[in-house]
């Protein structure tokens, strides 16, 4: 019943997610390359294990664990710093500010430079829950953390997320849409 998902000429259950792990690939380290490596390490090593599954309805879950774990090997591979638990909350990418590329046709670039500027921890909770609509029991058995912990760092995201996109909306004001109070 498992291979089924993996081989023959039914993959669509493996196939439909290979664009999703992408997704998220891409969103936690920004580098086309690097998603793509990581989408095919996660792909093998899920094929390998694929005994392991224990039912069919988490196959996404269980893949997107899978290939944080090859991210957490690739993070320590890179030896930048001493603590991987420290770096997924205090990595941080490099780039321009939001508000240096905040026109009105290029909002998508903003807020992906805004989500790129997030520490690593951040980002992927963020990626997860808000994107990919996982529960927060299934990033906290992803990311092998607490659910607490999920919640904390999703709630520290969206905060930095509007600070970093609110300074780049008040570069606009004529833009933003006015809201009124109502009691």
């Amino acid at each position: 019943m498992l291979n089924r998902l993996f081989s023959g000429p039914s993959r669509p259950g493996i196939e439909a997610l290979r664009p999703v792990l992408y997704r998220i690939a891409y969103a936690w380290s920004h580098d086309a390359a690097l998603a793509d490596d990581l989408v095919q390490e996660a792909l093998s090593k899920g094929w390998t294990r694929r005994a392991q599954l224990r039912d069919e309805a988490a196959l996404k879950a269980w893949l997107v664990s899978i290939m944080n774990h090859c991210w957490l090997d690739h993070l320590r591979s890179r030896r930048d710093f001493d603590d991987v638990e420290e770096c997924q909350d205090e990595l941080e990418s490099t780039g321009d500010t939001p508000e240096v590329c905040c026109d009105r046709e290029q909002v998508i670039a903003c807020v992906r430079e805004a989500v790129a500027r997030l520490p690593q921890g951040q980002r992927q909770v963020l990626t997860l829950v808000d994107l990919e609509e996982f529960s927060y029991a299934e990033v906290a058995e992803i990311l092998e953390i607490p659910v607490g912990t999920v919640m904390s760092r999703l709630s520290r995201a969206r905060a930095s997320l509007r600070n970093l996109l609110g300074g780049a909306l008040k570069k606009h004001p004529e833009e933003q849409p006015l809201l009124r109070r109502i009691k």
